[in-house]
């Protein structure tokens, strides 16, 4: 809520520093500056007393620099990296298969035939309610 807040705060001060900064007069911004007919004034123009569009000016400029860190840090979910819980899921731990019973060939009698053991599916080829549910970041 405080976010939100914040945010609808920060985006009136930034219209309220577009509208001031547009609606101040240029320092000697005339055709004859532009080549050098402004001479007699100073370097960076001439000295004006601060008036009220000046002041709000420096008041909005603090207010969305201050804005912008406020709603860096309020933003910020959790104290763990932006990747952290991002990544693949967790792979199902791995059974190696048992190993097949050797059986020396005997000339005497012939090895019994048996069915074949019924084999797993690999860990990747699982069925769906075997998988491991993927992590979700926390918020």
């Amino acid at each position: 809520m405080l976010y939100y807040l914040v945010a609808i705060l920060y985006v009136l001060v930034c219209f309220l520093l577009l509208l001031v900064v547009l609606l101040q007069q240029g320092k000697g911004g005339d055709m004859a500056s532009a080549f050098g007919g402004g001479g007699s004034q100073t370097a960076f123009g001439a000295r004006a007393g601060a008036t009220v569009l000046t002041k709000a000016t420096t008041v909005l400029g603090v207010l969305f620099m201050l804005g912008a860190i406020g709603l860096g840090v309020l933003g910020q979910r959790g104290p763990g990296s932006l990747m952290r819980g991002l990544g693949a899921p967790a792979a199902a731990p791995v059974t190696a298969p048992a190993p097949a019973p050797t059986s020396t060939p005997s000339s005497t009698t012939p090895a019994p035939t048996s069915a074949a053991p019924a084999q797993k599916p690999p860990a990747d080829k699982a069925p769906a309610s075997q998988q491991p549910t993927p992590e979700t970041p926390k918020k």
